[in-house]
């Protein structure tokens, strides 16, 4: 990681319900409103923390990511939220660990590449390899340990959540619900090795790529990206993906403060 400050998390995430378990694990966080959204100050499990629900969009998701770090002055940042499967490979209640992140919306030809963010030089945004790691680790036990306790078996079946897994890869974000067969197709040949489609991670990796900051991003397989996207989406976020969120932070967080060096 690029920075050897005592780790102060930001976490960020599109909706409220993405979050909720993690905002009561802080015990009573001091809140302060900012910007139109409210940043939940406390600790989760012995890390220093900053949770926000940014809202939807690659802008609210910036703008949370940036008040998060010059205000309150995170040194680490990850995104947790739901996303479609950008592969067929990828199913419904699986986790994708992003290990680079594209807008694929940005589009200034002919005076840039295809998805290149204009003077910047990139195109795909790479996260921090040593907080992917670890979030990629604490999501593998999550799954080997916790699922089958924490996922009730009533939404096992109806999710067909049989053996989930961990898959790290391409995450493109733009400012588009995917939900056309077609679309994804074409955003899949355009973008080799597609995993997920969302709707804010890339923006976040730009704004800690500019500002220096670590950060990671994990995303639940919510839905297929298809003419099927919607089908009980805010059910599955509040009974599946919001408990992956808490237990996968939960053991991301035990590690981190294991590794943290004694003072």
């Amino acid at each position: 990681m690029k920075t050897s400050k005592k780790m102060r998390l930001g976490i960020i995430s599109a909706l409220p319900d993405e979050q909720k378990g993690l905002i009561e694990a802080m015990g009573g966080p001091a809140r302060l409103t900012h910007g139109m959204r409210d940043y939940s100050l406390g600790q989760l499990w012995g890390i220093e923390a900053v949770c926000v629900v940014s809202r939807i969009g690659k802008v609210a998701a910036a703008m949370a990511a940036t008040v998060l770090v010059e205000k309150f002055e995170v040194t680490h940042i990850i995104f947790t939220g739901v996303a479609g499967a950008g592969d067929a490979k990828v199913r419904v209640g699986d986790v994708v660990i992003a290990e680079a992140l594209v807008q694929h919306d940005m589009d200034c030809r002919p005076q840039f590449p295809k998805f290149e963010v204009p003077l910047t030089g990139q195109s795909h945004f790479k996260p921090d390899p040593e907080l992917s790691n670890v979030l990629g680790q604490a999501a593998d036990d999550f799954f080997d340990i916790d699922f089958s306790s924490v996922i009730q078996s009533k939404d096992r079946r109806e999710f067909k959540l049989e053996w989930p897994r961990v898959h790290r890869g391409l995450v493109a974000s733009g400012d588009q619900f995917i939900s056309n067969r077609a679309h994804l197709a074409q955003l899949g040949a355009s973008l080799p090795g597609l995993l997920a489609v969302e709707m804010e991670g890339a923006a976040v990796a730009q704004v800690c790529f500019e500002l220096g900051v670590p950060f990671a991003g994990i995303r639940t397989i919510s839905e297929s990206a298809n003419e099927d996207a919607g089908n009980n989406f805010l059910r599955f976020v509040k009974s599946v993906a919001s408990l992956y969120a808490l237990h996968i932070i939960h053991r991301f967080c035990v590690d981190m403060k294991a590794k943290a060096p004694s003072r």
